[in-house]
């Protein structure tokens, strides 16, 4: 199987099982509902628009450097294991999880698992996948698209935290904060 199936079957795979998983989540008491929203789906929906290999197609854009076939596998399989980062993140959270930035029933701080190791590992992950998935492209437009997804999930964590500081106790929450880094495990 080539690099490039098993970079569409990695991201394929995560879009259609994270669907799937959404129906497993208790339903949200309160929602936050700001610009920073609207600006975190703009910015990661404008990143997968130009991480996609069919736009730099499109532009007659060539690669930056290649990786290699060699390179290209390690880097699929680096982006499978951001994904399963991911994955566990999700999984450990149960029914907590939402694609939005919401407050559940018996919500509390969820400091185990993955969330030991960072504060928003879901985002860890996926900025992970997608720096390999932009690494193997090395097209111009898959390094911006790496840039805006970042640039997003960085936004959509920065409003989580202010959102659950207010609903679980700042003290809590910043206790947590203190020991816990944001996206970059170990620093």
């Amino acid at each position: 199987m080539s690099p490039s199936a098993l970079f569409a079957i990695a991201w394929i795979g995560w879009i259609i099982t994270w669907a799937a998983a959404s129906f497993w989540s208790d339903p949200a008491e309160k929602r936050l509902a700001t610009w920073e929203v609207w600006a975190y789906r703009g910015f990661c929906a404008a990143g997968l628009i130009l991480l996609s290999h069919f736009t730099a197609r499109a532009l007659g854009l060539r690669r930056i450097w290649h990786v290699g076939y060699d390179g290209a596998y390690l880097l699929a399989g680096l982006t499978f294991a951001g994904i399963l980062f991911a994955w566990w993140a999700r999984i450990h959270l149960g029914r907590l999880w939402s694609g939005a930035i919401t407050r559940k029933e018996g919500h509390h701080i969820v400091d185990t698992g993955p969330y030991g190791l960072v504060r928003h590992p879901i985002y860890t992950g996926l900025i992970a996948a997608t720096l390999t998935t932009a690494t193997a492209s090395a097209t111009p437009t898959a390094i911006a698209g790496l840039m805006f997804i970042a640039l997003g999930l960085w936004i959509k964590a920065r409003a989580e935290e202010r959102f659950l500081s207010t609903e679980l106790g700042p003290e809590a929450y910043a206790a947590y904060q203190r020991r816990v880094p944001m996206l970059v495990p170990f620093t």
